[in-house]
């Protein structure tokens, strides 16, 4: 399965993924890594392993995602060979042309037990909101904010003493092995 990345930040469930492949445990490659930030960590941890990147150019918005800008990633993509999109830590939303593109191809994964506590800084809002668990989802994009069909989630306890820090610590170790495992899933459904 030959997958690429759209990341906005460090890259650490693409770093994820990538463990995932050298220990054998999932069968895929990562072909391209685009990121709309020039100063993404991403784009330097996929250089270093010699993986194609690029930047998406979304016009000086800050957080709309062009349709232009759009078209122009799906083409990326597909001149890849991308089968399957992964976002990771992209934090922009996508819509058509992508989902066009790639219909039930794109995956994100969200740290919370969605549908509760869609969209950014999820770990904040169920600390706020006193739940005594949240966790991480795996699911299919659609054209809404965190909407789409779930493919896996797991479930991580909220602690009396957590921090904003230390439960999206947590849920991050959990992403970490259930992103690769939602990919496999999908791979071979």
């Amino acid at each position: 399965m030959k997958l690429g990345i759209l990341g906005s930040g460090s890259g650490s469930n693409m770093q994820a993924i990538l463990d995932a492949i050298d220990a054998g445990s999932l069968d895929a490659e990562i072909v391209l890594v685009l990121s709309d930030n020039p100063g993404a960590y991403i784009l330097e941890r996929a250089a270093k392993r010699g993986i194609p990147t690029a930047l998406i150019d979304c016009h000086g918005f800050k957080t709309k995602f062009p349709d232009e800008a759009q078209t122009k990633t799906a083409a990326m993509l597909k001149e890849a060979g991308v089968e399957l999109v992964c976002l990771a830590g992209f934090l922009r939303l996508v819509k058509q042309p992508l989902l066009d593109a790639f219909p039930d191809r794109i995956l994100n994964i969200h740290p919370a037990l969605l549908p509760a506590f869609p969209g950014l800084e999820a770990w904040k809002q169920a600390l706020a909101a006193g739940v005594s668990e949240t966790g991480c989802t795996v699911h299919l994009v659609d054209a809404g904010m965190d909407t789409g069909p779930v493919v896996l989630q797991e479930a991580v306890p909220v602690l009396p003493d957590d921090t904003a820090e230390s439960l999206h610590a947590r849920i991050q170790v959990v992403e970490h092995r259930l992103y690769p495992e939602a990919i496999a899933a999908v791979a071979g459904a």
